[in-house]
């Protein structure tokens, strides 16, 4: 039997970032991730995709999420990759280090148990768009919020109620973080998709 093809398309985001995003039922999450990130990295490499080795990069401490990393001769290539998985669809985000990038992805029409997680933990700044929002427009705020959390190197450990959203969904702030993170929608479909992307702290 042979295995089932994954379907992919190139989303348009910002210069410097390059998404993919694949989907194909039956399949793993792992396994379409390393695809989607050979096939950037092919492309941005000009090389082609069966030297390039994704890899999970080797923990430093317990409990420590990895990243993947990207080599090619035995040698890290020194670009970022960013990922997001939901059921049998994945998104792969390419960039380069000095670039702060997050993803997400969901589908459009949410259960009511995480509608309900959404009101709970993810504000704005006004109280209006609560009033009047529908439950896409509360899917579309929260996939922003996840974005932005994966985006900021403190990930997880940043509440989704402290990320602070402009009513408009093109920027977002995170607690103790001066600079914004800027967000663009990649939806497609019947996913609602967001890159969040911000500079590398120099300070």
């Amino acid at each position: 039997m042979e295995p089932t093809k994954l379907e992919t398309t190139k989303l348009e985001t910002v210069p410097g970032v390059s998404v993919l995003l694949g989907w194909a039922p039956g399949t793993e999450a792992g396994s379409r991730i390393r695809q989607l990130a050979k096939a950037i990295l092919a492309e941005r490499l000009e090389i082609d995709a069966a030297f390039v080795n994704v890899q999970r990069e080797a923990p430093v401490q317990f409990g420590h999420h990895t990243r993947l990393i990207a080599v090619v001769d035995g040698r890290e290539v020194p670009l970022m990759v960013r990922t997001a998985s939901f059921r049998t669809a994945s998104v792969v985000a390419v960039f380069e280090p000095t670039r702060l990038v997050g993803l997400d992805i969901r589908a459009r029409q949410a259960d009511e148990a995480a509608l309900h997680e959404i009101r709970a933990h993810s504000h704005l700044w006004g109280s209006s768009f609560w009033q009047e929002a529908t439950d896409e427009s509360l899917v579309v705020h929260w996939s922003r919020v996840q974005a932005v959390r994966q985006a900021d190197p403190r990930g997880v450990s940043i509440r989704p109620e402290a990320v602070r959203l402009d009513p408009p969904f093109a920027k977002a702030w995170a607690p103790e973080r001066k600079d914004a993170f800027h967000l663009v929608d990649l939806s497609t479909g019947a996913y609602v998709i967001t890159l969040a992307y911000g500079t590398v702290a120099t300070e």
